[in-house]
Protein backbone atom coordinates (compact mmCIF):
# COMPACT_ATOMS: atom_id res chain seq x y z
CA UNK A 1 0.00 0.00 0.00
CA UNK A 2 1.48 3.54 -0.71
CA UNK A 3 1.15 6.23 1.51
CA UNK A 4 -0.07 9.71 0.39
CA UNK A 5 2.05 12.13 1.07
CA UNK A 6 -0.17 14.96 2.22
CA UNK A 7 -1.60 16.14 5.25
CA UNK A 8 -5.20 16.70 6.56
CA UNK A 9 -5.97 20.32 6.69
CA UNK A 10 -7.10 22.16 9.95
CA UNK A 11 -10.28 22.42 7.75
CA UNK A 12 -10.76 18.73 7.23
CA UNK A 13 -11.05 18.54 10.98
CA UNK A 14 -13.68 21.42 11.39
CA UNK A 15 -16.00 19.26 10.52
CA UNK A 16 -18.70 18.48 12.73
CA UNK A 17 -17.05 15.40 15.17
CA UNK A 18 -19.40 12.74 13.42
CA UNK A 19 -18.34 13.44 10.27
CA UNK A 20 -13.74 13.50 10.85
CA UNK A 21 -14.64 10.32 13.03
CA UNK A 22 -15.77 8.37 10.21
CA UNK A 23 -13.42 10.15 7.47
CA UNK A 24 -10.54 9.50 9.51
CA UNK A 25 -11.20 5.48 9.04
CA UNK A 26 -8.76 4.89 5.85
CA UNK A 27 -6.05 7.43 6.77
CA UNK A 28 -3.02 6.79 7.99
CA UNK A 29 -1.13 7.97 11.46
CA UNK A 30 2.61 9.01 11.22
CA UNK A 31 4.59 8.82 13.91
CA UNK A 32 8.61 9.61 13.87
CA UNK A 33 8.64 9.87 17.78
CA UNK A 34 11.23 8.41 19.76
CA UNK A 35 13.53 8.77 16.36
CA UNK A 36 11.37 5.88 14.29
CA UNK A 37 9.34 6.10 11.79
CA UNK A 38 5.73 3.82 13.16
CA UNK A 39 2.63 4.67 11.19
CA UNK A 40 -0.53 2.79 9.67
CA UNK A 41 -3.77 3.19 8.66
CA UNK A 42 -6.46 4.36 10.74
CA UNK A 43 -9.62 1.52 10.81
CA UNK A 44 -11.54 2.17 13.95
CA UNK A 45 -12.34 5.56 15.85
CA UNK A 46 -14.71 6.87 18.06
CA UNK A 47 -16.36 10.29 18.18
CA UNK A 48 -17.42 12.73 21.77
CA UNK A 49 -19.46 14.71 21.34
CA UNK A 50 -19.02 17.60 23.57
CA UNK A 51 -21.04 18.40 27.05
CA UNK A 52 -24.15 17.21 25.00
CA UNK A 53 -22.49 13.45 25.48
CA UNK A 54 -22.56 11.74 28.86
CA UNK A 55 -19.61 9.66 27.99
CA UNK A 56 -17.42 12.20 26.96
CA UNK A 57 -14.26 13.58 29.07
CA UNK A 58 -15.72 16.90 28.68
CA UNK A 59 -18.52 16.62 30.88
CA UNK A 60 -15.72 15.64 34.13
CA UNK A 61 -12.87 16.43 34.02
CA UNK A 62 -11.87 20.46 32.81
CA UNK A 63 -8.21 19.73 31.14
CA UNK A 64 -10.50 17.59 28.86
CA UNK A 65 -12.44 20.33 28.53
CA UNK A 66 -9.92 22.85 27.96
CA UNK A 67 -8.40 20.66 25.30
CA UNK A 68 -11.19 19.61 23.47
CA UNK A 69 -12.40 22.95 23.39
CA UNK A 70 -9.05 24.07 21.17
CA UNK A 71 -8.08 24.57 17.73
CA UNK A 72 -9.34 21.79 15.48
CA UNK A 73 -6.01 19.09 14.43
CA UNK A 74 -4.76 19.26 18.03
CA UNK A 75 -3.80 16.11 19.84
CA UNK A 76 -5.32 14.96 23.00
CA UNK A 77 -3.38 12.44 24.50
CA UNK A 78 -5.37 11.05 28.22
CA UNK A 79 -4.26 9.08 30.49
CA UNK A 80 -6.96 6.09 30.85
CA UNK A 81 -7.50 4.80 33.98
CA UNK A 82 -4.33 5.79 34.85
CA UNK A 83 -2.08 2.97 32.69
CA UNK A 84 -3.17 3.58 29.04
CA UNK A 85 -2.28 6.47 27.03
CA UNK A 86 -4.65 7.52 24.32
CA UNK A 87 -4.40 9.35 21.12
CA UNK A 88 -7.57 11.70 20.46
CA UNK A 89 -7.74 14.42 18.19
CA UNK A 90 -9.63 17.81 18.42
CA UNK A 91 -12.65 18.81 16.15
CA UNK A 92 -14.53 21.20 15.02
CA UNK A 93 -14.22 25.18 15.64
CA UNK A 94 -12.34 25.83 19.17
CA UNK A 95 -15.48 26.20 21.77
CA UNK A 96 -16.89 23.00 20.82
CA UNK A 97 -14.75 20.45 23.32
CA UNK A 98 -14.95 17.44 20.93
CA UNK A 99 -12.81 14.97 20.18
CA UNK A 100 -12.44 12.01 18.16
CA UNK A 101 -10.30 9.09 19.84
CA UNK A 102 -8.19 6.51 17.04
CA UNK A 103 -8.78 3.62 18.88
CA UNK A 104 -6.98 1.02 16.21
CA UNK A 105 -4.51 1.10 13.32
CA UNK A 106 -3.49 -1.17 10.77
CA UNK A 107 0.32 -1.33 10.61
CA UNK A 108 2.34 0.00 7.62
CA UNK A 109 6.09 0.90 9.02
CA UNK A 110 8.05 0.39 11.78
CA UNK A 111 6.78 -2.94 13.13
CA UNK A 112 10.09 -3.75 14.45
CA UNK A 113 9.83 -0.84 16.35
CA UNK A 114 5.89 -1.52 17.51
CA UNK A 115 7.00 -4.85 18.49
CA UNK A 116 10.09 -3.67 21.07
CA UNK A 117 8.01 -0.74 22.64
CA UNK A 118 5.15 -2.99 23.36
CA UNK A 119 7.09 -5.80 24.37
CA UNK A 120 4.95 -8.49 22.91
CA UNK A 121 6.02 -12.38 22.04
CA UNK A 122 6.84 -13.66 18.59
CA UNK A 123 2.93 -15.03 18.38
CA UNK A 124 1.21 -11.89 18.29
CA UNK A 125 0.62 -11.18 14.98
CA UNK A 126 1.21 -8.08 13.38
CA UNK A 127 -2.04 -7.00 12.24
CA UNK A 128 -2.72 -6.75 16.71
CA UNK A 129 0.65 -4.31 17.20
CA UNK A 130 -2.12 -1.36 17.25
CA UNK A 131 -4.90 -2.50 17.90
CA UNK A 132 -7.12 -1.03 20.81
CA UNK A 133 -6.15 2.81 21.90
CA UNK A 134 -3.78 1.91 24.46
CA UNK A 135 -1.72 -0.77 22.38
CA UNK A 136 -1.90 2.24 19.45
CA UNK A 137 -0.38 5.02 21.54
CA UNK A 138 2.72 2.60 23.03
CA UNK A 139 3.12 1.44 19.60
CA UNK A 140 4.09 4.82 18.51
CA UNK A 141 5.71 6.01 21.29
CA UNK A 142 3.08 8.79 22.18
CA UNK A 143 2.71 9.42 25.64
CA UNK A 144 1.50 12.64 27.34
CA UNK A 145 4.55 14.77 26.44
CA UNK A 146 2.69 14.78 22.98
CA UNK A 147 -0.76 16.13 24.36
CA UNK A 148 -1.35 19.38 21.98
CA UNK A 149 1.20 18.81 18.85
CA UNK A 150 -0.98 19.80 15.76
CA UNK A 151 -1.44 16.95 13.79
CA UNK A 152 -1.75 19.02 10.50
CA UNK A 153 1.53 20.78 10.88
CA UNK A 154 4.13 18.77 13.47
CA UNK A 155 6.96 17.14 12.16
CA UNK A 156 6.86 13.98 13.74
CA UNK A 157 3.29 13.01 14.90
CA UNK A 158 0.61 13.77 11.92
CA UNK A 159 -2.21 12.15 9.91
CA UNK A 160 -1.97 11.86 6.07
CA UNK A 161 -4.69 11.65 3.34
CA UNK A 162 -5.22 7.92 2.85
CA UNK A 163 -4.41 5.79 -0.36
CA UNK A 164 -8.65 4.51 -0.47
CA UNK A 165 -11.95 4.49 -0.05
CA UNK A 166 -12.57 2.04 2.47
CA UNK A 167 -16.34 0.78 3.67
CA UNK A 168 -16.74 2.35 6.97
CA UNK A 169 -19.55 0.68 9.26
CA UNK A 170 -21.31 2.25 12.19
CA UNK A 171 -21.44 0.72 16.08
CA UNK A 172 -22.15 1.81 20.01
CA UNK A 173 -19.03 2.83 21.30
CA UNK A 174 -17.25 0.35 23.87
CA UNK A 175 -16.66 -0.06 27.36
CA UNK A 176 -18.79 2.55 28.36
CA UNK A 177 -21.95 2.86 30.85
CA UNK A 178 -23.35 6.19 29.41
CA UNK A 179 -24.60 6.80 26.51
CA UNK A 180 -24.04 3.54 25.18
CA UNK A 181 -27.17 3.12 22.42
CA UNK A 182 -25.60 5.98 20.17
CA UNK A 183 -23.70 4.91 16.99
CA UNK A 184 -20.81 6.77 17.44
CA UNK A 185 -17.61 4.00 16.69
CA UNK A 186 -16.72 3.73 12.80
CA UNK A 187 -14.64 1.31 11.93
CA UNK A 188 -13.53 -1.08 8.86
CA UNK A 189 -15.06 -4.38 8.88
CA UNK A 190 -12.26 -5.85 6.99
CA UNK A 191 -9.42 -5.21 8.75
CA UNK A 192 -7.99 -7.85 11.39
CA UNK A 193 -6.96 -4.97 13.14
CA UNK A 194 -10.43 -3.79 15.02
CA UNK A 195 -11.76 -4.90 17.91
CA UNK A 196 -13.70 -7.97 18.55
CA UNK A 197 -17.10 -5.89 18.74
CA UNK A 198 -17.81 -6.35 14.58
CA UNK A 199 -21.03 -5.71 14.65
CA UNK A 200 -22.36 -2.58 12.84
CA UNK A 201 -24.17 -1.04 9.84
CA UNK A 202 -22.58 0.41 6.77
CA UNK A 203 -22.48 4.22 6.87
CA UNK A 204 -20.39 4.83 3.34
Amino acid sequence: MTVVEERLSRAFFEQPVLDVARQLVGKVLVSHLGGHLTSGRIVETEAYAGLADPASHAVRLRRSRERMGGEAGLAYVHLSHGLHNTLNVVAEPPGSPTAVLIRALAPLAGLDAMRQRRAVAPSVPDDRLAAGPGNLARALGITLMDDGRDLTADPVLFINDGPDLVTVWASPRIGLSKATEVPWRFFDPASRSVSAHRRGQEVT
